[in-house]
């Protein structure tokens, strides 16, 4: 079915066109001028996240303030093992999903870290891609209360999770 769509939305958007007696091609070439104007304005936001992210973890910054922030993780009920995860989850979506499968690897899927991994993944965002994205592509340049919203949105959401699967399966 999937293979189909593509050829079917341009099939769609050319008969659209000649219904209303416009240029398709020109319409087409138009559209995907703008699509690389706005690639080549999101490319630098995206460059400096991801070497971020692996400068972060290749330095072993992420995981000494793992070990630093345990205590505060074990005070909301959130597994000291997910820390790397919490911490890299709104900075990286594939950095968290290489975590979250290291953690169940170790851990096993059906454990109580496995699980609430697999939760906290589908449970949180990946707050500073999303909003340097969409931002970037709207132009915004203040995020005034969105990242402090958004972080503590994260927050409760991996607080949420922890308790959720410890409720369930324990």
């Amino acid at each position: 079915m999937t293979d189909y769509v593509i050829p079917a939305l341009l099939i769609l958007s050319c008969a659209l066109a000649l219904h209303k007696k416009e240029d398709a091609y020109s319409l087409m070439l138009t559209g995907a001028a703008d699509g690389l104007k706005l690639l080549l304005s999101l490319t630098p936001t995206l460059v400096i996240l991801l070497t971020a992210v692996t400068m972060l973890r290749a330095s072993g910054g992420i995981a000494a303030l793992s070990h630093f922030l345990s205590p505060a993780f074990r005070f909301f009920g959130i597994p000291p093992e997910t820390a790397m995860l919490v911490l890299i989850r709104p900075l990286s979506g594939s950095a968290a999903l290489a975590v979250g499968a290291e953690l169940m690897a170790q851990h096993g899927v059906d454990s109580l870290i496995g699980r609430t991994v697999a939760v906290m993944l589908g449970s949180t965002e990946t707050t500073f891609y999303t909003i340097g994205v969409y931002f970037g592509a709207a132009g915004i340049q203040k995020t005034r209360y969105t990242i402090p919203a958004a972080l503590i949105a994260d927050l409760v959401g991996f607080i949420m999770a922890s308790a959720a699967v410890r409720l369930l399966f324990s």
